[in-house]
């Protein structure tokens, strides 16, 4: 998906557009300067150590650098000296803090920018002069149960009213399910909540508890749908209240109990154990502690799914990311998920990796964002809707390049044979 952000002049008087002040020689694509300021040198080195992409950065004075080859996928127009300097020395972090203040404006294609940040980040010549000094300025927050509440409350009580400006009509805020490429946002979020059913095997009777629920959807969809009665934890009280409603709204208050509770304090044995989206939240350091809650939920015969973002080999979360919308958010590998899963000997029955479901899901998102965004900029003000759009953009672009996976582990208890002969069950 490509946009186009406002004009430069946006962010700042002197930002846009301008030429070159005299006796300054602006580079051309893929040659060096004949001359450049100490601010253009910095800039250039930057670029340089991500592999000289190609994105063109103009100054507040009119001095444009460019060290890639071909058209640019964008210019981002930098208003001030202090601005450049954050942009430098952290640029992880400070990207994001400049666009959302109107430091950094943008011409171009925002996620294809994002989508070739994320390469360059990645290569050696970057990682060895920037990791240690990222890793030492920021340390993301922990997930204690106190710190999660407030963890949680940071993103999740926004308001229901900004959520059902862009969400889906059930309010479903995880990765969606494409039957086709070409499904409609709501019939890929039923789809989803059905794949997960079918994975779990649900029978009607059946008790499940959902560790993190969201405004509901997925607890009542399995009610409603499949006779199961459910147990749903969540400790964000909007969205508490929002899916209380909704069960009494659909008649199904006597099937659901939403509960407004933190995960470690689930009681009781179910058949089915269902966790979609909240992994991220939970953090590695808890993830033995969460085995043992799924261990105690499940009967002899138990099931469980976790679906949950992830990433191919450990790294931390963008720290703008993680500072300004996630506080406390990890993406886990799969071999740290299995950490939950083998000190009590379950058994991992299939593991599906849908990035690109992600993807796809993100691209309705953020148009139905943009579409929405002079309501939420009524509600939030410009700064607020210059970092969600960068959220969603960045997002789309962490799983378009493959930074980011979607991961859906099935598990069952080690000794039960209660395990699917073959996957026609999902498909058939």
């Amino acid at each position: 998906m490509k946009r186009d952000d406002p004009p430069l002049a946006e962010a700042g008087a002197g930002a846009g557009g301008a030429e070159p002040a005299p006796g300054q020689v602006r580079p051309e694509q893929g040659t060096h300067p004949h001359r450049l300021s100490i601010e253009g040198r910095l800039l250039e080195g930057l670029l340089n150590s991500l592999g000289d992409p190609p994105i063109r950065f103009r100054l507040w004075n009119g001095e444009t650098v460019y060290t890639g080859s071909g058209s640019p996928v964008a210019t981002l127009g930098i208003t001030n000296r202090a601005t450049l300097l954050k942009l430098v020395l952290n640029p992880e972090l400070n990207f994001g803090e400049g666009y959302s203040e109107g430091a950094i404006a943008i011409e171009g294609d925002l996620v294809g920018l994002l989508e070739t940040i994320y390469r360059g980040l990645s290569r050696p010549t970057y990682t060895r002069g920037h990791r240690h000094l990222v890793k030492w300025l920021h340390q993301a927050r922990p997930n204690t149960p106190s710190a999660s509440r407030d963890n949680i409350h940071h993103h999740y009580d926004l308001g229901n009213a900004f959520y059902e400006l862009w969400l889906d009509a059930q309010m479903l805020y995880t990765c969606a399910y494409f039957p086709t490429p070409g499904a409609s946002l709501e019939d890929a979020q039923v789809a989803k909540m059905d794949h997960v059913a079918r994975k779990l095997r649900l029978r009607a009777d059946d008790t499940v508890v959902e560790a993190g629920c969201g405004w509901g959807a997925l607890a009542l969809h399995l009610a409603t749908r499949y006779g199961v009665k459910v147990r749903a934890f969540n400790i964000s009280r909007e969205q508490i209240s929002y899916a209380r409603e909704r069960a009494r709204a659909l008649g199904a208050a006597d099937r659901v109990e939403f509960i407004e509770d933190d995960y470690r304090n689930i009681s009781g044995r179910y058949d089915a154990f269902v966790s979609v989206g909240m992994l991220e939240h939970v953090g590695v350091e808890h993830y033995e502690e969460l085995g043992r809650v799924i261990d105690r939920s499940l009967g002899p015969d138990g099931r469980g799914l976790i679906h949950s973002i992830g990433q191919n080999r450990s790294a931390k979360l963008n720290p703008w990311i993680e500072k300004r919308i996630f506080p406390g958010a990890y993406p886990p590998t799969l071999r740290e998920m299995m950490t939950i899963l083998e000190p009590a000997a379950f058994s991992v029955l299939d593991v599906e990796n849908i990035r690109l479901h992600y993807a796809l899901t993100l691209e309705h998102w953020l148009r139905r964002f943009e579409t929405a965004r002079d309501r939420v900029r009524d509600m939030y003000g410009d700064v607020f809707v210059r970092t969600w759009r960068l959220y969603l953009a960045g997002s789309l672009a962490a799983f378009n390049v493959g930074k980011l996976q979607l991961f859906q582990v099935l598990f069952a208890r080690g000794e039960t044979n209660e395990v699917p002969w073959t996957r026609v069950h999902l498909y058939g």
